[in-house]
């Protein structure tokens, strides 16, 4: 799974090689035949990455006019991945930290198309979007398709069930915004019935645990114990610990979590120690770790352990895993990797057209030219390529618009700054600067929460400029002064 990690980017400036185009025939003929401003770039996918993307090509090609540029995504707002694990468990409301696509884009050079993108149609240089439909089903917008003569595609990830049985139709996944929110309302619908006194009219069939107090408790699963799941847990117990100031018959045991991992280890790439600071301070908030758990299969009530086990939760999450979206799988003839990636070379570029780009998540990028390990799905990975790629078409379209060769698109070699987990406003733990001066150095308690914390300051940062950003943190500091700490609708 994703780790929340630091952010500063470094990239390779050597020449690619000849056997790597970096213009083509046609968009030199395009550019000479079509006005200043018609050279179009696409942009699919607007998370971390693909937004930071349309805001820098926006203010330095878009405002100029020396290219159009086009940021497609089948949400109207964006809201960071990492704070999902939030939204779920209500400590964060959703509507705060949101942003507009659309408000955005007018302040910052680039336009904002809404759909998803289902097709791609290479030899026309056209994406085509997914109809659109009503709550209802019936179709209100029709298939479109919108020209490009770049295309990046970053689309991010899904959750990677490996078809385990009955994770589909039990579990519920934290890849959206949606997906979040639909969590919380579970859980909200489930302690209705803990709160006020009211107790569940128990079945043969039902958990028959208690919340200190008497009070029957929620199994909870979460079946993955990377930075999603470890966080989710802890966010959960906060949630709980916060809800019971506004009702008392709730307590933090009513939730009975537990977190299921098939390694012998959680947080597999942080160091052993971490992992197991980490582990002792969930189990002291009585979260159950359980290792070398593999799940077998799901059900209504229960997970299903290959070893035997039957873990009781009304409640399953599954955050053991990721893959690319499966629309992406060899689309119009583009090479992509067994688990769905498309396989790029080190300048970004798909190893089958030199138009398309792709990274982040859907991209199977190598760690370094030449090298056979991929980069890994991180933040700071997208932060890093999305700051490459700005330079790479920046460089590329003002060439263009002064008749001359684009130069050599330069290669992205991935720089690992380290890795931060949060437990809420328990604690922190994680490893900094290990790219930057050859050597990892472990920190916890406050200053890693300080440090995690920067994380999305600086990707607001990256987005919103200083100043707006500071206003946004004066803004939300006054909301927590005058709003409840716990979404509770």
């Amino acid at each position: 799974m994703q780790q929340r990690n630091a952010q500063p980017t470094k990239v390779n400036e050597a020449p690619v090689t000849a056997e790597e185009p970096v213009v083509s025939t046609h968009q030199t003929a395009r550019l000479a035949q079509e006005p200043a401003g018609d050279f179009r770039i696409v942009i699919v996918g607007g998370g971390a990455g693909g937004l930071e993307l349309a805001t820098k090509l926006g203010e330095r090609l878009g405002r100029r006019g020396l290219a159009r540029i086009i940021l497609v995504d089948a949400n109207p707002t964006h809201l960071w991945k990492p704070l999902l694990h939030e939204v779920a468990a209500g400590t964060l409301n959703s509507y705060q930290d949101e942003l507009g696509y659309l408000g955005h884009a007018k302040h910052h050079g680039y336009r904002f198309q809404f759909g998803r993108m289902e097709g791609l149609d290479r030899a026309r240089r056209q994406i085509i979007l997914a109809a659109m439909t009503d709550d209802k089903g019936e179709e209100v917008v029709g298939r479109r398709r919108l020209d490009y003569d770049l295309l990046v595609l970053a689309v991010g990830s899904i959750s990677n069930d490996f078809g385990t049985p009955g994770v589909r139709e039990h579990a519920r996944f934290l890849d959206s915004r949606l997906e979040a929110e639909i969590l919380h309302r579970d859980l909200l619908i489930l302690l209705a019935g803990r709160v006020d006194g009211a107790t569940p009219d128990a079945g043969p069939d039902q958990d028959s645990q208690t919340a200190p107090g008497g009070i029957p408790s929620i199994g909870v699963a979460i079946v993955g114990g990377g930075a999603t799941g470890v966080e989710l847990a802890a966010e959960l117990h906060q949630a709980m610990e916060d809800l019971s100031r506004y009702a008392a018959p709730v307590k933090a045991g009513t939730l009975q979590i537990t977190v299921l991992e098939a390694a012998d280890r959680i947080l597999s790439p942080l160091p052993e120690r971490l992992a197991f600071n980490v582990s002792e301070a969930l189990r002291h908030l009585n979260i159950a770790v359980l290792t070398k758990a593999k799940v077998a299969s799901m059900d209504a009530e229960s997970v299903h352990l290959a070893d035997g086990r039957t873990i009781p939760a009304k409640i399953k999450v599954w955050a053991a895993g990721i893959k690319a979206p499966a629309f992406l799988r060899e689309i119009d003839g583009l090479e992509s990797h067994r688990n769905g990636q498309l396989l790029v070379r080190s300048t970004l570029q798909t190893t089958r057209d030199d138009a398309i780009f792709a990274f982040g998540d859907c991209a199977w990028c190598p760690q370094s030219p030449g090298s056979d390990l991929p980069v890994p799905a991180r933040a700071q990975a997208a932060h890093q390529e999305a700051e490459l790629l700005a330079k790479s078409l920046v460089r590329h379209v003002e060439a263009l618009h002064a008749c001359r060769q684009p130069p050599p698109l330069p290669t992205y070699s991935y720089s690992d700054f380290g890795s931060l987990i949060s437990l809420s406003r328990y604690t922190a733990a994680g490893t900094l600067m290990g790219g930057v001066f050859r050597k990892s150095y472990l920190i916890e308690g406050w200053f890693a929460r300080l440090a995690y914390i920067s994380l999305y300051r600086m990707h607001q940062m990256a987005l919103h400029g200083i100043w707006r950003t500071l206003i946004l943190i004066l803004t939300n500091r006054l909301q927590r002064m005058t709003q409840p700490s716990l979404k509770m609708h």
